[in-house]
This record gives C-alpha cells, structure tokens and sequence, in this order.
C-alpha cells in the first residue's frame, strides 16, 4: 500500500482530502497540523506536527511517502488581502520551496500543488491557461500573492523536468464546501455569505460592496475527484489546468441563491464602506477535459444544498 501525505490536514481543503482518503483505505496516510490539534475520529492516520518552514522537519515528514497532498497554507479573506496583503507571501514561499525541493530529493512519485486564480485579469470570457501573460501587472491587491503563485508553479515545472517526480499544478476557482471558513474575520465570500444568512437576526444580509463583482465556484467534492483522477491518470511530469465550475456568477446573485436554499426570508442591503475584491472571472476548463476527461458533477445549487445542510447539522 502506497503512502500519502497530507499537508494541512486540518484545513478547509485538507480535511476533505483527509475524509476522503481516509474512507477509500487504499493509502497508509500521514498528516500534518501545526496551528491546530490532529482531529479524533482518525485512528490509523499518523499525525505530525511539523512547521513547514524547517527544512530539518520537512525532511522528517516527507520520509517514506509516495505522494504528497499540499495544502498547508497561509490564507485568509478579503480583509487581509486588503489591509495585510504580506502575510501571504513569505511563509507559503519557504514552505513549499523547501518542500519541492525535499520532495526532488527523496525521490517522490506525485506532487500536487493547489495554485489558485489571482494571476488572470478581469474578463467577462472563459479564461484558459494560457491567457495569463507575465508581463501584464497582476492587480494590485493580488501583487504579492499572484507572483508567489506564479513563481512556485515554475518551481514546480523547474524539478518536473528532472524526471523523477510528478507534479499537478492546479489553477483552481473559489472552492466551498463542508469545513470551509465561516468565520467573517477570515472567510471568503461563500462561507462568509453563509454565515451572516443563517445567523442574522434583523431579517437582512448586508453584503460588502457592490455585489456586482462575479465569481467561479467550485464544490469541494468536485475540486477532491480531480485530485483523485490525477494521482491516478496523469503520465507526464508536469500538468497545469485550470479546475472550475466553469461559470460565472455575481455576488448579490450568490447571496440570493444562498437565501433561497435556506429557507429564510431575509433582503439584501450593499456596505460600500467594506473591503471588497472587485474582479470578475470563471474559468474555461477544457484543457483539463481533454487531458483527464475530468468535469464538475455539482451544480451551484446542489452543492449549496449540501453544503447549508452541513452547516446546519455541525455549525448551528
């Protein structure tokens, strides 16, 4: 039996990596935790505590696995990619370059490395991996963190190249789901959204900005059979796809749909004063089609519907 890591497992989307796995019992699984404590109901999983900025202990932690699960993060909402745009730059770039390089090291088979969007431009079309251009500026507010992406997926193709691990770079859109971040200080849009729906107490949902701004969103089942697929397909030593829902939908449109499905009878009011990210995009997803013949099962609405019943039954 093959053996997996998964960095972050105690994050919104290691923890899905974790159940996952943990239920398909086809690898041994070790998982790491570092601003949190190992989560029960997990017996046969080794838990790690391990900062991933000490290459001594990222060494320690890669020993003996075969794949390589990262999703150990710096994250965090709109507020601090405003206000702190530096908190998401320094630390990501240690901890995966050490983890890249370890991994070249030690020889391991499969890497797979969450990128994100931040680096495309505003569009009202399909956005497709080869529409970012370097040598445009990457909005400001996303400066610091777009460059970081963009410079660990080079990293990434930079040891693939050594022919001795593989690495999937995933450009993945807005992902929500069961174990997101639902609390405002540190959500994004969805789990922020969910949160002042199902806790508000004057009838009224107060969203930041316009509203007019859209977004791509993908349900995290969806973003984990992906994962899965490319562990188990991919014969190249660097793959990069964007991995979305492929549509495009405006705030004010989410927060309604989001009202809808819970069943309240709450309107919507616009706090122009807050901090918001003013960009638009959705993703064209047929590079990832052809190369892995993967696509999203859920609809927007069936993932909200799985998702406030979550809420519901483990937040309320």
């Amino acid at each position: 039996m093959k053996s997996i890591l998964i960095c972050g497992a105690t994050g919104f989307i290691g923890r899905n990596l974790l159940e996952f796995y943990y239920t398909q019992n086809k690898y041994k699984i070790r998982a790491t935790y570092f601003n949190s404590t190992p989560l029960e109901g997990y017996d046969s999983v080794e838990w790690v505590h391990c900062d991933l900025r000490d290459p001594i202990q990222v060494k320690n932690i890669l020993n003996g696995m075969d794949i390589i699960l990262q999703f150990a993060a710096t994250t965090s909402g709109a507020k601090d990619i405003i206000n702190k745009p530096y908190i998401h730059v320094t630390d990501n770039i240690v901890m995966n370059s050490l983890l890249l390089r370890e991994a070249f090291e030690q020889s391991i088979e499969h890497f797979v490395f969450p990128s994100c969007t931040i680096m495309y431009q505003r569009s009202d079309n399909a956005i497709k991996e080869s529409d970012f251009n370097p040598s445009e500026e990457i909005l400001p507010f996303y400066f610091g963190a777009g460059h970081t992406k963009v410079y660990l997926e080079k990293m990434c193709e930079f040891f693939s190249r050594f022919k001795k691990t593989k690495h999937t770079v995933i450009r993945h859109s807005n992902i929500y789901g069961p174990h997101d971040k639902f609390d405002l200080e540190k959500s994004h849009v969805f789990g922020a959204t969910v949160t002042k729906v199902m806790t508000s107490q004057n009838g009224e949902v107060k969203v930041w900005g316009t509203g007019e701004e859209a977004r791509d969103l993908l349900y995290i089942k969806d973003l984990i059979d992906f994962i899965d697929i490319s562990l188990n397909q991919q014969t190249t030593y660097y793959e990069l796809v964007n991995v979305g829902l492929g549509q495009g939908i405006k705030v004010k449109d989410l927060v309604q749909k989001i009202i809808i499905h819970s069943d309240r009878d709450l309107t919507i009011s616009y706090d122009l004063s807050k901090p918001s990210l003013p960009t638009s995009l959705f993703l064209d997803c047929s590079k990832v089609k052809k190369i892995f013949n993967w696509e999203p099962k859920y609809t927007l609405d069936e993932g909200i519907i799985e998702t406030l019943n979550w809420y519901k039954n483990n937040i309320i």
